[in-house]
């Protein structure tokens, strides 16, 4: 079967073969701050956990770290401020969210190789307390299981095929349901699918190296890197109440002072979509001295962008290939 290509991957990839991303990158197209997301870094195929969650490989990374080193001036969270108040210049941030380890011993060691610094958004819960996550609990329970489908109930109106060729489908319709569900319903539902599955939860054993420790961020931090909040336990906050909101949000900038020993006034909303966070997640945010906070969903930021808690930014993953990647930080207006 031919594989299909879309408008958008066959324009980058012609003006990359023809020269003219080279042109249009140095008559420069846009101005203003192109934020960048990544989670993980490296090669997903022995995880039993998620991988969509993996961003590039180690290869990738380093190739498209090279070129926006070469190309752009890629700024840190320090110089956020000026950049956005900037008429003209194309400033590149690079951000990743949660906390996992291959961003120490990955992404990191690339980072400083290049001179440029990044900033880790993390959910200081699973530092703390390292276990799987929902996301990367549902795909290591569809991996496990021996069940041939789930039958319909009351979370899922309709049965779930559980066959091979179905596991993806299936996969994002039970993480669609988990972040539908109001804070206090979360843990029974995974409950639920780990009896009717088979599986049980998630062994902690297997994810307490996934994620980083309090040391590698402090050697990170030494090494020039940012960091800010992304709640404690990673709900989605527009389905909790805003005492748990509020809770999640100080807290997390709590534990992060307190084993970092700066300030701390920067968070990414989980998941991160303009639905996943709400007035009381602004007023938290307000209350504990947060100047800026980043969502997942898209776009950059033109200068004089005046949301500061709804800051554009925009998802790289394995698919993107090096012709993509630099579409997307040649044209963000169309590509991002």
């Amino acid at each position: 079967m031919p594989v299909r290509i879309s408008k958008l991957e066959l324009l980058a990839h012609t003006l990359d073969v023809t020269g003219g991303g080279r042109v249009l990158r140095s008559v420069r197209t846009w101005n203003g701050v192109l934020i960048l997301n990544y989670h993980r870094i490296g090669d997903p195929a022995n995880s039993p956990f998620d991988h969509d969650l993996w961003s590039a490989s180690v290869v990738d990374f380093e190739r498209q770290i090279g070129f926006l080193a070469k190309n752009f001036d890629v700024i840190g969270l320090s110089d956020l401020e000026h950049s956005l108040n900037q008429p003209r210049g194309q400033f590149v941030m690079l951000t990743f969210d949660d906390g996992y380890r291959d961003n120490y011993s990955a992404a990191f060691p690339i980072l400083k190789s290049h001179g440029v610094s990044a900033t880790f958004f993390i959910a200081t819960g699973f530092i703390d307390c390292p276990r799987a996550p929902a996301w990367d609990e549902l795909a290591w329970m569809l991996r496990t299981t021996t069940a041939a489908s789930i039958a319909a109930n009351e979370w899922l109106p309709s049965s779930v095929s559980l066959a091979e060729s179905d596991r993806q489908r299936t996969f994002s319709r039970l993480l669609s349901v988990y972040k539908s569900l109001g804070f206090e319903l979360t843990e029974p539902y995974l409950d639920f699918l780990a009896d009717v599955l088979g599986t049980g939860r998630c062994p902690l054993s297997l994810a307490h190296d996934q994620w980083m420790t309090w040391d590698m961020l402090r050697e990170m931090q030494a090494g020039g890197m940012t960091f800010g909040g992304h709640t404690v336990d990673h709900p989605i906050l527009a389905n909790a109440t805003s005492d748990q909101q509020d809770w999640e949000v100080g807290e997390c900038r709590r534990r992060l002072i307190e084993e970092l020993g700066q300030p701390i006034d920067a968070f990414s909303y989980p998941n991160g979509q303009r639905g996943d966070f709400n007035e009381f997640t602004r007023a938290a945010l307000r209350h504990y001295d947060y100047r800026w906070a980043f969502g997942f969903f898209g776009g950059y930021c033109p200068p004089g962008y005046a949301d500061h808690f709804a800051l554009c930014r925009r998802g790289i993953e394995t698919e993107i290939d090096l012709a993509r990647f630099r579409a997307i930080t040649t044209l963000p207006q169309l590509f991002s």
